[in-house]
């Protein structure tokens, strides 16, 4: 089995940005391909988009999978990330966090060890389950949570062994943070392009 699989989550309503948030203009390209355009060089043997609406991103040429167990929020979509995957470990990203650091990204990914089932960072002492490493051992216990209706990203964390990354220890990585930005409507895509064009 290869070490290492990238999956950009592609779900969600997109309610408060009133369109695609996948698709949104970001300094005129689609916030999604900034979003691959970061994790491209991670040493990964395949990078993947979990997405129910294939078509829609069939130009971009990458391999995609539908929820295995349908409507199960981001929790179904990091589920079909790690059962899609062909590796130990499958990095999990948002389609919507076009600041996700490859220096941050690149030091979880040296953490794999074959012991940690879940390599997350918290903010503010909260997991960020969407910015986060699950092993294979993780399928069991989601499966478990999504069966019973249980669907809190990281509900399952209590059964696995999770390594937290807090900010002492990231910060140098990420110094300002942004990493964990998501864009969820048009005001916050204005700042993000404003970002972005002064880094």
């Amino acid at each position: 089995m290869d070490t290492l699989t990238v999956a950009i989550v592609a779900g969600g309503k997109s309610s408060r940005m009133g369109t695609d948030k996948s698709f949104a203009s970001l300094l005129g390209k689609p916030m999604i391909e900034h979003v691959i355009e970061r994790v491209a060089d991670l040493g990964q043997s395949e990078t993947l988009i979990i997405t129910n609406r294939p078509d829609d991103y069939a130009y971009l040429g990458l391999p995609m999978y539908a929820d295995v167990i349908p409507d199960s929020g981001s929790l179904g979509g990091i589920y079909t990330a790690i059962h899609s995957s062909r590796c130990e470990y499958t990095l999990v990203v948002a389609c919507d966090m076009p600041f996700v650091s490859p220096k941050l990204l690149r030091y979880m990914i040296s953490l794999c060890d074959g012991v940690c089932d879940v390599i997350v960072p918290r903010v503010d002492g909260y997991p960020e389950g969407l910015h986060a490493l699950y092993r294979k051992t993780c399928l069991l216990p989601i499966r478990r949570r999504l069966e019973a209706q249980q669907l809190k990203v990281i509900g399952f964390y209590g059964e696995v062994n999770v390594r937290y990354l807090d900010e002492p220890e990231y910060a140098a990585l990420d110094p300002n943070g942004m990493s964990f930005q998501n864009i969820n409507t048009p005001d916050e895509l204005r700042t993000a392009e404003t970002r972005m064009r002064n880094e």
